[in-house]
């Protein structure tokens, strides 16, 4: 069975993707046909990125850059859940995409963002990166709006109509992810 990765792409005090995150892994662990994972970048101590040699190049940067590969590399899909700050991608999302190169190839990707405006500006620039690595970013999206998404501004209370894009999101990733499979497949074999 497929494994599809949900990257929490916000290690900020107070964040409120952990709230987004869960909600996704909940929603994802209801369906049995793929294996979802809660993947954490404030569980990756990664520094800032300053290899030498890029990921691109045969770089593989410290034992937290290794791990952090690995995770990626054993995944098939991904769900990305990402704030906004300043209408542009967390740095420190970005910073972790950096470390990988091969191994997002030819893997499906979604994108579940949130925000003032909904998140908009980060998933645009997701999105860009997707297609650099390889990454086939499926057009369903899922925008959270801090006004309507969340009572307070503080405290996740998502509507049906997000919770029924979640599942269309959700049906996308491992529709494609599947669809996938045989060009991971191939190029497995073309390296071994």
């Amino acid at each position: 069975m497929n494994r599809i990765g949900i990257i929490l792409g916000s290690t900020r005090p107070g964040r409120l993707g952990a709230q987004v995150a869960g909600w996704v892994h909940d929603i994802a662990g209801r369906r049995g046909d793929a294996d979802f994972e809660l993947v954490d970048l404030a569980d990756y101590r990664l520094p800032h990125f300053d290899q030498a040699v890029p990921p691109a190049r045969g770089g593989e940067g410290g034992p937290e850059a290794q791990e952090w590969v690995r995770t990626i590399d054993g995944l098939d899909g991904f769900v990305f859940v990402t704030p906004e700050y300043n209408h542009q991608m967390p740095g420190v999302l970005k910073n972790a995409i950096d470390f990988v190169f091969a191994e997002w190839a030819d893997k499906a990707a979604g994108i579940v963002s949130y925000g003032v405006v909904g998140g908009t500006g980060s998933a645009a620039q997701l999105r860009q990166m997707c297609g650099l690595l390889g990454l086939a970013d499926v057009p369903a999206q899922v925008s959270l709006h801090l006004a309507s998404d969340f009572e307070n501004f503080s405290v996740f209370a998502p509507s049906e109509f997000s919770t029924d894009a979640l599942k269309g999101l959700l049906d996308r990733v491992v529709e494609w992810t599947e669809a996938l499979a045989p060009v991971r497949r191939r190029r497995a074999a073309s390296l071994a």
